[in-house]
């Protein structure tokens, strides 16, 4: 098993694989294989990139991110042109129903509202509208609009479970309640944890996922 030191020179040689982040900006904590991220950036795309990039090392339990975004002045807009800006990248992203999203903008920081069908339409909002000049932070509060049976959710979850190499689905249980999926069991790291999340956010009508999967890297798959 890592020890903290051992995950936190990991954490900090992955952000150096990261072009677009300088890693000697961003601090990083660790105890108990919780990471904490503290620092300055000036974008938030590169925020995100530095929690994504900490997620993707072994042993790493939870990160708390504490990162603040300095725009330069380059970076700078006021909300009314940043609002334009999100509309314009919404509705030339395929994946987004931009008729079905709203958009609020408050000193730089974007919330996004309304419905969607699939979760990777959710998430495709917020791929978006991240990367713009003048962002600060992004709420995504787009609900999943459930149209499937929880049983029919469920049987495609497991099924996804078995076809995933990374997955032992044996060791996952899988409970619903309505359009609610909750995952139980061990997984042997932080990676296959978000696997086994993903996987169930996958299918469609699913609204809220409560992913309760403990990491053990002593877990032995057969």
């Amino acid at each position: 098993m890592k020890t903290d030191a051992q995950i936190q020179q990991d954490v900090m040689e992955e952000m150096n694989w990261e072009p677009q982040l300088n890693a000697t900006q961003i601090g990083v904590a660790v105890k108990d294989g919780i990471v904490t991220l503290s620092g300055t950036v000036d974008t938030y795309l590169k925020k995100r990139k530095a929690e994504k990039a900490a997620k993707r090392v072994k042993g790493v339990k939870a990160v708390a991110e504490d990162i603040e975004v300095k725009l330069s002045g380059f970076g700078k807009k006021n909300d009314t042109e940043l609002a334009e800006a999100v509309l314009i990248a919404l509705k030339w992203n395929s994946a987004v129903k931009e008729e079905k999203v709203k958009v609020k903008v408050e000193n730089g920081w974007i919330t996004l509202d309304g419905e969607a069908e699939w979760l990777f339409q959710r998430n495709a909002a917020t791929r978006a509208v991240e990367h713009l000049n003048g962002v600060v932070g992004v709420t995504n509060l787009i609900s999943i609009k459930p149209h499937l049976d929880a049983k029919v959710v469920k049987s495609k979850i497991e099924s996804a479970f078995q076809r995933s190499a990374s997955l032992d689905s044996d060791r996952i249980n899988i409970e619903t309640i309505g359009n609610r999926i909750i995952l139980k069991g061990k997984v042997r790291s932080w990676a296959e944890k978000i696997d086994a999340e993903n996987a169930a956010w996958k299918s469609p009508g699913v609204e809220i996922v409560e992913n309760k999967l403990e990491i053990d890297p002593m877990v032995l798959v057969f």
